[in-house]
């Protein structure tokens, strides 16, 4: 990422739990007893809008963790993650109307759910937050067994197949599936003009129906006529966000996502997987993907505190914690020139960071009043809100055009 500006450092926070560690829910202050509480992810949201930073993301998948929460402890005991959720839609639905500027984007698993669904769902969060809705598409075969409703995903065991060429095939086809899921989702929100509510009293109409459209989506997985039942989202068009670890997902953030959450363990790398996102998108016809790197954070103010805190957790949990992220353990001077150096490289082109907090609260409080204002120091990050929309906030076209609005209408 070249900076232009005082002000041009990116940052997000991803909420998933107690923390990202798997023994973060025993950390002293870690509310536990409170994870599944409205209150809880209204004041971490309130925290995140508080550090000025660009969104929040929050987790969801559809099965319980891969560990079950048996992972050996301290002294021979049993320990492990937090087991059980939230469903990450309505839990976004539920803070929106509590924040005012910060973006939100729920994760939504698309491998078992309906896009006509997710599509309502997103474009009514998009409304409760004026205008800061994404949603992450989340592909996943594990959870078929949950379903029973997937005879090429129920028959696949993950131990057995994983990695095999068949597992492969199997991968591609669900991310595949995923890129169509996107376009429809996109095709529904656009299927009620941005001036179909008229509210004509005296003629009796309510909405001008000439300007609802069917999508008449036709594909190997979905067949959607539409159109939706919500108008239009005040964003017109909701940030669709991926995570992407290898090049089947980078081929999908190339294809659909507005913004690409990767893993890079270092500028170089982070340049690589920028490269190879960019080797797909020659059929592209959205705004620039935007791609922020996942980082694991643990910050402490006092030097060596936060690095002792990681090693009393990995204590805890029984194994050191290993992440598909890099992971940082600093003080806020120590993590800022980390950031720093990714984004000051002149081949990175990264757009920005997401930040996974080790543990909650704490950790994202160190990121809210500790990093934030070390970099507000250095005249790197904003000292407020200037955007009141997400997409404007990530240098998307604020308000894309309709696709199905006639040509005279969209040029108006």
């Amino acid at each position: 990422m070249s900076r232009t500006g005082p002000e041009s450092l990116h940052l997000a926070v991803a909420l998933d739990g107690a923390g990202w560690h798997p023994a973060a829910f025993q950390e002293p202050g870690s509310r536990t007893d409170e994870l599944f509480t409205a209150g809880y992810w209204a004041d971490l949201a309130r925290e995140a809008e508080a550090g000025l930073l660009d969104f929040l993301t929050i987790e969801d998948s559809l099965g319980l963790r891969p560990w079950g929460g048996v992972t050996p402890g301290r002294n021979g005991s049993r320990s492990g993650d937090v087991q059980g959720r939230l469903d990450a839609v309505l839990t976004a639905a539920r803070i929106a109307p509590l924040t005012s500027h910060i973006g939100i984007i729920p994760a939504a698993v698309v491998t078992h759910t309906e896009p006509f669904h997710v599509s309502t769902a997103i474009a009514t969060l998009d409304y409760a937050s004026e205008g800061r809705a994404g949603v992450r598409l989340r592909v996943s075969r594990d959870e078929a067994r949950h379903f029973g409703r997937r005879a090429d995903l129920g028959q696949h065991s993950p131990a057995v197949t994983r990695g095999t060429p068949e597992a492969q095939r199997l991968t591609a086809r669900l991310f595949d599936e995923a890129a169509d899921y996107a376009e429809v989702l996109r095709r529904l929100w656009d299927s009620w003009e941005d001036d179909a509510v008229i509210r004509d009293v005296p003629a009796g109409r309510f909405i001008d129906r000439g300007k609802l459209h069917y999508i008449d989506f036709e594909g190997e997985w979905f067949s959607v006529r539409g159109p939706s039942i919500t108008p239009r989202p005040p964003q017109g068009q909701p940030v669709i966000a991926v995570l992407a670890h290898a090049d089947v997902p980078f081929r999908l953030a190339a294809r659909s996502a507005d913004i690409a959450f990767v893993t890079p363990h270092g500028p170089d790398e982070a340049a690589g997987i920028i490269t190879k996102i960019n080797s797909h998108s020659a059929e592209r016809t959205l705004d620039p993907v935007r791609v922020y790197a996942d980082l694991t954070v643990f910050i402490d103010e006092t030097p060596g505190t936060a690095a002792a805190r990681r090693a009393r957790l990995d204590e805890a949990a029984g194994a050191a914690y290993r992440s598909d992220t890099e992971i940082v353990a600093g003080t806020p001077t120590e993590i800022a020139d980390l950031l720093l150096s990714w984004s000051g490289s002149p081949d990175a082109g990264l757009a920005g960071f997401r930040l996974r907090p080790g543990t909650l609260p704490y950790d994202l409080s160190g990121i809210t009043r500790g990093l934030v204002p070390e970099l507000q120091r250095r005249g790197v990050f904003r000292t407020s809100y200037a955007e009141s929309d997400l997409r404007s906030r990530l240098g998307l076209d604020p308000h894309p055009a309709n696709r199905y609005a006639s040509s005279e209408a969209a040029s108006a």
